[in-house]
């Protein structure tokens, strides 16, 4: 993909999952998400926090978590769930479809990776059956890195991860299939509702 496409990617993952959130109510907004601790909500205030942060700002948050990225992006996602409501919050969403935020020290590639797979946080643990198109997904997830695994902490000791929506696997072991998006959430270690997931390690990686 060129960096043409893969901010046309953006743009479109962006803008489709504003539409959904728009369609949530309010109780969905309250339920757990994907991310352990974290409600839709803030996950949502995470996804768009880069469009109402400066660098400056940035800096000096991270200042505030003694240099932990972790704690600093749960402090600012809780403290904006308290003073942003979800219109707002899909407001900002939609206003900033093309803007040009990356990863500090990424690329547009690793921006499309946070959308995609905080999306299908909010989505998948919520039960919504959004697929997200094979372009993206295929690109998302072929750039998943042994260390971007590492840093999730994904233990993938053992097992193969096989798509069964598309020709694409990871690792080698006991194979352990399902949806390639579903996959992609495994390798940054989520743990997903049950029926997602199929083999003989799929209970390692579902949610009780």
């Amino acid at each position: 993909m060129s960096e043409t496409d893969v901010r046309k990617a953006i743009e479109a993952e962006r803008g489709e999952l504003a539409d959904l959130l728009a369609g949530l109510d309010e109780a969905d907004w309250d339920r757990p998400s994907l991310c352990a601790g974290w409600r839709v909500r803030e996950v949502v205030a995470h996804i768009t926090m880069p469009f109402r942060m400066s660098l400056p700002k940035f800096g000096l948050e991270m200042i505030r978590a003694r240099g932990n990225f972790n704690r600093m992006a749960d402090r600012v996602a809780r403290r904006e769930t308290a003073e942003i409501s979800p219109a707002e919050f899909v407001r900002c969403l939609r206003d900033n479809i093309a803007h040009p935020w990356k990863p500090p020290g990424g690329k547009f590639e690793d921006a499309l990776g946070h959308d995609v797979i905080h999306g299908l946080d909010i989505t998948v643990a919520l039960g919504l059956d959004r697929v997200v198109p094979e372009d993206r997904l295929r690109y998302v997830i072929n750039d998943q890195s042994p260390k971007s695994i590492e840093f999730f902490g994904a233990d993938l000791a053992g097992v193969q991860l096989r798509a069964d929506d598309m020709d694409w696997t990871y690792g080698s072991g006991e194979p352990l299939t399902g949806r390639a998006q579903d996959l992609l959430l495994v390798q940054c270690g989520r743990k997903l509702p049950p029926g997602h997931l199929h083999g003989v390690a799929a209970d390692r990686f579902t949610s009780s």
